[in-house]
C-alpha cells in the first residue's frame, strides 16, 4: 500500500496525526473534517496514497463507496453532498484521494453550489461522445 510521508492524510492512516475516526477497513479511512461545512462533515480516504483520482489503482477503491455510504447512513442526513476534488483548481487542498460526505441540514450550512451550465447542442454532444468514448 502506498504512502507518502510528507501527506496529511497519509500520517493520519499511520496515527502520526489524531482524527476523529468514524469507520476503518483494510482499504479505506474514514473521519470527521476539522474544518466542516455542516455539522457530521466527514472524509472517506483510501489508505493507498494517490493525488488524484484517475491515479489510483482499481484495487484501492474497492470499498471507498460503501464506505461513503456506511458513513452517510451513520450522520443521518436527509440531505447532503458526495464532493470528490481532483487538483488545485478544482478546489483540492489536500493531495490525496478523498471523499466528502457534507450534511446539507438547511439552504445556509453544507455545500454551496453554483451551478452555471454552459449553452450546448445535441451535435456537440454527440461529436463529444466519439471523441470521449474509449471505454
Amino acid at each position: 500500500m502506498a504512502s507518502n510521508p510528507a501527506c496529511l492524510f497519509c500520517r493520519i492512516i499511520k496515527r502520526e496525526i489524531p482524527a476523529k475516526v468514524l469507520f476503518e477497513t483494510e482499504h479505506s479511512l474514514a473521519f470527521l473534517d476539522v474544518g466542516p461545512l455542516s455539522e457530521g462533515h466527514a472524509l472517506v480516504i483510501p489508505k493507498h496514497h494517490a493525488k488524484k483520482f484517475h491515479e489510483l489503482p482499481d484495487s484501492a477503491m474497492v470499498d471507498l463507496l460503501p464506505t461513503a455510504k456506511k458513513v452517510a447512513l451513520a450522520i443521518g442526513a436527509e440531505n447532503y453532498n458526495i464532493l470528490q476534488n481532483n487538483g488545485r483548481i478544482a478546489h483540492q487542498e489536500v493531495e490525496h484521494v478523498h471523499f466528502h460526505i457534507i450534511p446539507k441540514p438547511n439552504q445556509e450550512d453544507g455545500l454551496v453550489i453554483e451551478w452555471s451550465p454552459k449553452p450546448t447542442n445535441p451535435d456537440k454532444l454527440e461529436e463529444l461522445k466519439k471523441k470521449y468514448l474509449k471505454l
